[in-house]
């Protein structure tokens, strides 16, 4: 049995190997858009693609690629994902516009979404023993963490001596060695699942996740008609019922509905998707904040947030300590209200001159939403047979990337929506470039380039002003969204044994 081989903890590193630079690119670019924005003349809508497109992808992809390794063999797309992820990776460093680096983002995110699947797949095939395999799966959840940890970290790094393409480079000499040990460790042979992978069903998935995204930041945004993003969304939720009406009668559906009738599932998968969101939107407005207004370099910014990522990485053990000992609800509760609480504090404290309890609050964050994240895993994965756990890690792993993509694109589309009505423009600016450097802090920077020195100046500082303002406002509505969702989780919850393992 595949459990049994000795060299199951050396296949655990392997696949976590793998695993690290999907999760990395999930928070490196955040430090990079200051850069890359005037680089390519990005626009804010560009930005937002830039990097949502990744995460968003991800989402509507991984209950598909993770039946087709069902399908065809773990090994086999898990070598692919690798590959496609190199090759998107080289693309995206020698980008020369926003419409080509984004195209380099929806290849990262077709290999990123051959490779999560499998890497928990290889993870629960290997370790039959269940103390191991909960041991293996405490590992992967830490490298997840401290991935988008360092993420920030190496981005400020590469940028403080290379340029902005570096951040993706990183990734080509990581998936060649990664490459070589998944290769020679996997066992070329696997039980496969009977039946066909149907594409269709997999197209219409992500047809419509990003028919609905697109639809209400481009509804929220003024880039598109009212009417058209209307369109677009209903199409996008058009064919979400479609997908659900196609799994309801299928014998062998692509994603089981059935699992949304265990409320813990519902709990699980709304945790994880403000939990990822808010994470993945407030690092991103936090390292705007930092250069755009504060001035710091890349590498400052992502050394600044580095409370935030570390206290995250241990989330995951003290969350299934604290589960234990005093049960799910409270503990998945309490862990959204200190967040709140956390995120409070941030929006009102003095970024300008920081003391000690800016990094103790950025620390709190981190570690409570991290806590929040792996309770999210315990009530989905305790709330279904072993025989269904697959499943449950498919919904999980996609209620994490969508969560990032509608936290990005939430945050921006506010962001943008505030900040646009908060920004004060200097006299005598043309109607034209007015109108674009009020759609975002970014164009407001594109538009400075071209003006006189004294014009520039006024725009730019009226930029960082509204900015500020900008970021107070958003960390406060996040603050009240995650104080709301403590309270659903603790009615939700109710009906949960309160210890972890006492269903069992």
């Amino acid at each position: 049995m595949l459990a049994a081989i000795p060299q199951r903890w050396l296949v655990l590193f392997a696949v976590m190997l793998a695993f690290l630079p999907v999760v990395i690119d999930m928070t490196i670019l955040h430090v990079a858009v200051p850069v890359l924005t005037p680089a390519l003349g990005a626009t804010g809508t560009e930005v937002l693609w830039i990097i949502d497109i990744y995460p968003l992808l991800m989402a509507g992809l991984l209950v598909p690629m993770g039946t087709l390794a069902d399908r065809v063999g773990t090994r086999r797309v898990l070598l692919t994902g690798l590959l496609v992820f190199g090759v998107a990776s080289l693309l995206a460093a020698f980008s020369t516009t926003p419409a080509m680096l984004i195209g380099a983002r929806v290849l990262l995110a077709m290999g990123g979404s051959m490779i999560m699947p499998c890497v928990l797949g290889v993870i629960r095939k290997t370790f039959e023993d269940e103390r191991e395999r909960a041991m293996a799966l405490g590992l992967w959840g830490t490298v997840g963490a401290a991935g988008a940890a360092v993420g920030p970290l190496i981005g400020g790094a590469l940028l403080e001596h290379y340029w902005w393409g570096s951040v993706f480079l990183i990734n080509v000499p990581i998936m060649l060695v990664v490459v070589a040990v998944v290769y020679g460790l996997l066992p070329r042979r696997e039980a496969t699942t009977p039946g066909k992978w149907s594409f269709g069903q997999a197209l219409i998935l992500l047809v419509g996740i990003i028919s609905v995204v697109y639809g209400i930041k481009s509804g929220m945004g003024a880039g598109q008609p009212l009417w058209r993003a209307g369109l677009v969304l209903f199409l996008g939720l058009a064919m979400l019922a479609w997908f659900t009406r196609i799994q309801l009668r299928s014998a062998v559906p692509m994603l089981d509905l059935s699992l949304f009738r265990h409320p813990a599932i519902v709990v699980g998968m709304v945790m994880a998707l403000v939990a990822s969101g808010a994470l993945a939107g407030v690092e991103l407005t936090l390292a705007q904040e930092l250069q755009y207004v504060l001035g710091k370099t890349p590498l400052q910014a992502g050394l600044f947030m580095v409370p935030i990522m570390a206290a995250a990485a241990i989330g995951g053990p003290v969350a299934g300590y604290l589960s234990n000992r005093f049960g799910l609800r409270l503990v998945a509760s309490m862990s959204m209200a200190l967040a709140a609480a956390a995120l409070g504090y941030l929006a009102q404290a003095d970024f300008h001159a920081p003391d000690w309890t800016v990094p103790t609050a950025l620390a709190v964050l981190g570690l409570t939403l991290s806590i929040g994240l792996t309770a999210s895993s315990i009530a989905i994965m305790g709330a279904v047979d072993a025989s269904k756990g697959g499943a449950a890690g498919s919904l999980e792993a996609t209620g994490y990337e969508l969560g990032s993509g509608l936290g990005i694109t939430l945050f921006g589309v506010f962001m943008a929506s505030v900040y646009t009505s908060t920004i004060v423009l200097p006299p005598h600016l043309e109607p034209a470039l007015g109108a674009q450097a009020a759609r975002s802090m970014s164009d407001s920077i594109v538009v400075a380039q071209g003006l006189a020195a004294d014009q520039a100046d006024a725009l730019i500082m009226a930029a960082k002003e509204a900015f500020s303002t900008t970021h107070s406002i958003l960390l406060t509505a996040a603050a009240t969204l995650i104080a709301l969702l403590s309270v659903v989780v603790f009615l939700m919850l109710g009906s949960h044994p309160e210890k972890v393992g006492a269903h069992e």
